[in-house]
């Protein structure tokens, strides 16, 4: 592949590029004609929210979350359900999928790598990278030896394309004959929704690599962003995912929208998944503390800045690595006892303890340094 990615020649996708244009030009054409004209029914606009959330949860919470990042367990039912409903959504099978998610969480930022890097552009990133044959975007089938052996992943990359046009097609149709409403509910359900399903997905690809805040990490070009988590189901909150990509939520706070997230936790308390993986609260709150005195740090090497408070920041930031390497010799000590099974319910309970002490000094700290650079900075 070349260096310069601007230069790169490669094959038109023919196939790709006739679906994602003739379903988006039929969204622009002929759904609002139909609308002005004719008129949609109840049903037909019922029917559109409700494909629309299907399809956006099997993609998050199937295509992304169980299988990419296998951030948690599912039972045969919840995987049957979720390789339909996310195959609705008409993004190539689980397989494919997973490939290309797989590599881009690798090689994130690599224009020569990543699938859809956001270093070649927004319109790349966004659509502009399935529309042609690019290097970057070629299968490579080892990075998905877990999935072959998925029965159920098997099935649904076997019979993706009949798949594709029962639940797209077929069933549209049967459900607008039921209601007295073909038409309607398939330009609603079937085609607007489709093309809908699709931009809110690509948006995960380029605008949340653009617009947003980088609270936990700034070593990617991954943003959190609480708009983009509302329309795309939880996916929004960017950063925090690509640094603990297997955590099964993306938003951690329980008033941040993620409806995947509570899907896939209410799944669990119905017995269906189970393993639901969660990243330490120690190591998010020392993830955020670390981006903060990186960014005090630049900002207190201003010249303007009294010495009085680079020594205080110096100070707490010691205190920081101190923390830090308390909770690493916990992890230690909870290992060793683990392997000498020695570790009673009272061993477990102060080490736990112990945790929660650390992670509370950690989340005062940040406080304390929060408002330290408010000063210097003011």
């Amino acid at each position: 592949m070349t260096n310069d990615f601007k230069t790169e020649k490669a094959e038109v996708n023919w196939p790709v590029t006739l679906v994602l244009g003739g379903t988006f030009l039929a969204a622009i054409t002929i759904v609002p004609w139909y609308g002005f004209v004719y008129g949609f029914s109840g049903w037909a606009w019922a029917f559109f929210a409700v494909f629309l959330i299907t399809s956006g949860i099997g993609i998050g919470s199937g295509y992304h979350r169980l299988w990419s990042h296998r951030a948690y367990e599912a039972n045969w039912v919840m995987r049957l359900y979720l390789a339909i409903v996310g195959g609705m959504a008409l993004q190539n099978s689980i397989l494919v999928w997973c490939i290309r998610h797989r590599f881009h969480h690798r090689d994130v930022d690599d224009n020569e790598k990543d699938p859809y890097s956001i270093g070649r552009g927004f319109w790349f990133a966004h659509v502009g990278w399935m529309l042609k044959d690019y290097e970057s975007g070629k299968l490579d089938w080892s990075v998905v030896p877990d999935l072959e052996r998925d029965p159920i992943v098997a099935w649904q990359h076997k019979y993706y394309w009949p798949l594709v046009m029962v639940t797209n097609i077929g069933l549209p149709l049967l459900l607008g004959w039921m209601v007295g409403d073909i038409l309607g509910v398939f330009l609603l359900a079937g085609i607007l929704r489709l093309v809908v399903s699709h931009h809110l997905t690509f948006f995960i690809n380029s605008l949340a690599h653009m617009w947003g805040s980088r609270p936990y990490t700034d070593e990617n070009s991954a943003r959190d962003n609480w708009f983009l988590a509302i329309v795309t189901y939880g996916e929004g909150y960017h950063n925090f995912h690509h640094l603990f990509q297997s955590d099964y939520r993306n938003g951690i706070r329980w008033w941040q929208y993620d409806i995947n997230k509570w899907f896939i936790a209410t799944c669990a308390w119905l017995g269906m998944a189970k393993n639901l993986k969660r990243t330490p609260d120690f190591k998010i709150q020392r993830a955020r503390l670390a981006m903060i005195f990186k960014r005090a740090q630049e900002k207190i090497n201003r010249p303007s800045v009294n010495p009085r408070w680079r020594a205080m920041l110096e100070k707490e930031y010691a205190q920081f690595k101190e923390t830090v390497n308390q909770w690493q010799q916990l992890q230690l000590e909870r290992v060793q006892q683990s392997r000498q099974k020695l570790a009673d319910a009272i061993d477990q309970s102060t080490l736990t303890a112990r945790y929660r002490e650390l992670e509370r000094d950690l989340r005062m700290q940040r406080k304390r340094v929060i408002m330290l650079t408010a000063q210097f900075v003011g």
